[in-house]
């Protein structure tokens, strides 16, 4: 479920913020200005990391102003103004002292007011961050400045809201189209074209090294090691110009890492703020399992055509993962003309189910049949497998049209949730043994 949002006054404009958790360490997250926070939670890929953040600590997320859900500016706004915007999101937080975390651009504000508000700032951490942006004669790795502005005059920002950033930002993770569609849906809602143009102008002027040795709080420095998007001479400098600063720099290439990539990154944070790692994840969990497919999709396809099936297949897409955040499940891969996703548990994973049929009834003419089976599955990067997940697929497979039907497993789990079924008998499951007694959801 998306967090509530609300709104801290500072002067004149509203800035847009969350909270989330009840950890004992409040952590304020500073975006870069590519932020909308409640779009944030509408990936099932996204949601999870700030989830990990909000598990130890307090976490109070914002939108910078210009940018997201906060009030629009005539002109860039400047450091000392986003500085008070902190101020005003922890005032209405009632955050006396927080970790501060910040990345790409961000970390030049996050940097600046860690120096000046040293009573409020319990620690900071710097991942992928920027003192400076531009070139300088002894900070020769930066863009030049007349090289950005000839990019944006010449039509740099045509592609923004495509989407098109994240392919640099994040080349292994915009392999999925459906991220790079939120990528880009994020773009549109952070920022229009023209005052993109002008933030990225305004932060071309940024130079905080100054102020970098008078930064007291334990501070701790993040980068990927392999990343072509961030130049690591950024982080190296924060490194040795911040006293005490710890530096790590990480496995990988993506500057904006999403899913199991981000774990080490969190791991790394955890242990800073907290003193202790946690342990690793276990490659097998219980998990309830749900295989959804559409009835007779070879013919609609052809009477559709290719263009018009995919299409359609797509906007039936974006509903079901929809359906899926909002009942906490996790899409793990389509499947030509269905899909695959776990839950942590089974009562969610029916009611998705029930509404992931609905929408395709409602909105798309499409009847649909599912089956569910909880067990334990292996977690294998971002696929699943097991005989839990094998279960689940023979079941779907004797799902009739508009049928959630689920092993005996599910209908135990869900006592007492006012649920109720109808008994489909024994069935043998090809290459499962044993013989398993069927139940059709009634709804």
């Amino acid at each position: 479920m998306v967090p509530e949002t609300r709104y801290a006054r500072s002067g004149e404009v509203h800035i847009a913020y969350q909270v989330v958790g009840d950890g004992p360490i409040d952590l304020v997250y500073v975006p870069s200005w590519i932020s909308q926070v409640e779009h944030y939670w509408e990936e099932p890929k996204v949601a999870p990391y700030f989830e990990r953040l909000a598990s130890f600590a307090r976490l109070i997320m914002f939108d910078r102003r210009g940018s997201g859900l906060s009030d629009p500016v005539a002109t860039g706004p400047t450091l000392e103004q986003q500085i008070d915007d902190v101020v005003a999101v922890m005032d209405a937080t009632a955050s006396r002292r927080a970790a501060v975390f910040a990345m790409l651009e961000g970390g030049a504000m996050a940097a600046l007011f860690a120096a000046t508000h040293p009573e409020r700032t319990s620690a900071l951490i710097l991942y992928e961050a920027q003192p400076r942006m531009s070139w300088a004669p002894d900070y020769d790795w930066a863009t030049p400045r007349a090289e950005r502005e000839a990019y944006i005059r010449d039509g740099g920002m045509e592609d923004w809201g495509t989407g098109a950033r994240i392919l640099s930002l994040a080349p292994k993770s915009s392999r999925d189209p459906r991220l790079r569609a939120w990528f880009a849906r994020l773009e549109r809602l952070a920022a229009s074209p023209g005052t993109a143009a002008r933030l990225a102008m305004m932060n071309a002027e940024v130079d905080v090294r100054s102020v970098l040795p008078s930064i007291q709080a334990p501070t701790l420095v993040l980068h990927r090691a392999e990343d072509r998007f961030i130049d690591v001479r950024h982080s190296r400098y924060l490194a040795e110009q911040i006293p005490g600063a710890r530096y790590v720099e990480l496995p990988g290439e993506e500057a904006v890492s999403f899913g199991r990539e981000s774990t080490a990154l969190l791991d790394e944070i955890e242990e800073f703020l907290t003193g202790a790692r946690r342990p690793p994840d276990t490659d097998r969990v219980l998990a309830t399992v749900m295989f959804t497919d559409i009835v007779d999709s070879t013919a609609r396809a052809v009477e559709l055509g290719d263009h018009g099936w995919r299409e359609l297949f797509g906007a039936l897409e974006r509903e079901m993962l929809d359906q899926l955040a909002r009942f906490r499940g996790r899409a793990v891969k389509t499947l030509g003309d269905g899909l695959l996703a776990t839950f942590d548990g089974p009562a969610r994973a029916i009611r998705c189910a029930i509404a992931i049929r609905e929408v395709a009834r409602e909105r798309f003419q499409i009847e649909l049949r599912s089956g569910l089976h909880t067990g334990e599955i292996e977690l294998m990067g971002d696929d699943v497998g097991g005989i839990a997940v094998h279960i689940g697929a023979r079941v779907g497979a004797l799902a009739e049209p508009g049928e959630v039907l689920v092993s005996s497993t599910v209908k135990d789990l869900v006592v007492g949730s006012g649920m109720s079924f109808e008994d489909r008998g024994e069935h043998e499951l090809k290459g499962v043994p044993d013989r398993w007694r069927l139940w059709a959801v009634k709804a």
